[in-house]
């Protein structure tokens, strides 16, 4: 099968969950009582879901453009990335598609940190996330800006595989994994919000686990 033809599979299903409500139990619970998000089976490890195209990048072709609502426009080479201050956090991880994986160990440079180094302006509200595949997905400054999202390139201490959006993804744990952008190549800064390929295709805006901010 091509990589388009899986590529139009994996999209026909995913707006199908969307439509049906897949994984909706209308139960939301609270962080501080509970570890699992209603609707949310634990699993081991981290199951691979994407577009079914996965960029083979080499360190030396891979950069990060970090602009918009900035001070700074910044293009970050691996060595350039690689030689900001490093961050590792552990964190759970919720997908929309239903399952949780818990205790993740992740290292790389902090979303604060970035943000310091670009100059984001008052006026940036949301961030854009794009990847090498084409994929984009926005994400709301206030959830971009906490202290437990990460620009990463290790998991569990090893660097992150091409599968598992590697050399680079980003990580917010607050929200469902499909915000986390596999193989990032630019973080845009936003006055105004917009949506990305799946929030485009019935996702939540916002995809908030707690809320089971799943779909429209």
């Amino acid at each position: 099968m091509s990589d388009d033809q899986l590529n139009e599979k994996l999209i026909a299903a995913k707006q199908k969950w969307a439509a049906e409500g897949r994984g909706l139990t209308g139960e939301p619970v609270k962080p501080q009582h509970y570890r699992l998000p209603s609707g949310q089976h634990l699993v081991t490890g981290l199951p691979v879901l994407d577009l079914g195209i996965q960029p083979n990048l080499s360190l030396k072709d891979w950069s990060l453009t970090i602009g918009g609502q900035t001070e700074r426009k910044l293009t970050w080479s691996w060595d350039d990335y690689m030689a900001q201050p490093q961050t590792e956090l552990t964190c759970d991880i919720h997908c929309v598609t239903t399952w949780s994986s818990y205790d993740n160990v992740w290292k790389g440079v902090s979303a604060r940190h970035l943000m310091e180094a670009a100059g984001v302006k008052p006026d940036a509200q949301f961030v854009m996330l794009r990847s090498y595949d084409g994929y984009t997905t926005n994400v709301p400054l206030k959830e971009f800006s906490a202290d437990d999202v990460l620009i990463a390139h290790s998991w569990e201490g090893k660097p992150i595989s091409r599968d598992h959006g590697g050399p680079v993804r980003v990580v917010v744990p607050k929200l469902y994994f499909w915000k986390s952008a596999k193989w990032v190549r630019a973080v845009t800064f936003m006055d105004k919000d917009s949506p990305g390929y799946w929030e485009q295709r019935g996702y939540h805006n916002n995809g908030d686990p707690w809320k089971e901010e799943r779909y429209w």
